[in-house]
């Protein structure tokens, strides 16, 4: 059936569904990032970040997660580094687009004075080396972790499919 002749509201009532989330990327000279312990899960580590309430777009909820995970209100997200399209996965979740950004530079010291955990969410934070990535994180996370090194190494942005690099022919 075509659709080319439905009001508005219902031509847009049977487009695909996605959801967005947004994370930030902060990180040391070392080539370390900030990763945090989820309270309400104890098998992987994330990086801050989370999804896109209604009307927000990437930055604005990068911006906001920071502040209520980590209690960081200043954070200005800078270039956007890696886009990951993650497909619909068997439990009935929606596609995913994620977008990292490059959440500045941290000596472990300035975050121990700056994050201020949100302890109903979060029960601790590391400066995690990319030797780590691999056991901390679940996989598709650690091969986007390592994507976003990458991107901020090569001063570029990169497309992601789970995690993969699609030019690398990984997928």
């Amino acid at each position: 059936m075509s659709t080319a002749h439905l009001p508005p509201d219902q031509c847009y009532a049977t487009l695909p569904k996605h959801i967005a989330g947004a994370g930030a990327v902060i990180h040391d000279t070392a080539g370390r990032i900030l990763l945090v312990k989820p309270s309400y899960r104890d098998d992987t580590w994330e990086i801050p970040g989370g999804g896109l309430d209604l009307g927000e777009d990437p930055r604005q909820a990068v911006q906001r997660e920071v502040k209520e995970e980590l209690g960081i209100d200043d954070l200005a997200p800078g270039r956007l580094l890696v886009v990951d399209w993650v497909p619909e996965q068997p439990d009935g979740r929606p596609p995913l687009i994620n977008f990292l950004f490059d959440g500045g530079m941290t000596t472990n010291r300035e975050a121990q004075q700056r994050v201020h955990l949100d302890t109903d969410e979060l029960s601790t934070w590391k400066l995690a080396a990319p030797h780590e990535w691999d056991t901390l994180l679940a996989p598709h996370m650690a091969r986007r972790l390592h994507a976003c090194a990458r991107a901020l190494t090569h001063d570029t942005t990169l497309y992601l499919h789970h995690g993969f690099d699609p030019t690398r022919h990984q997928i």
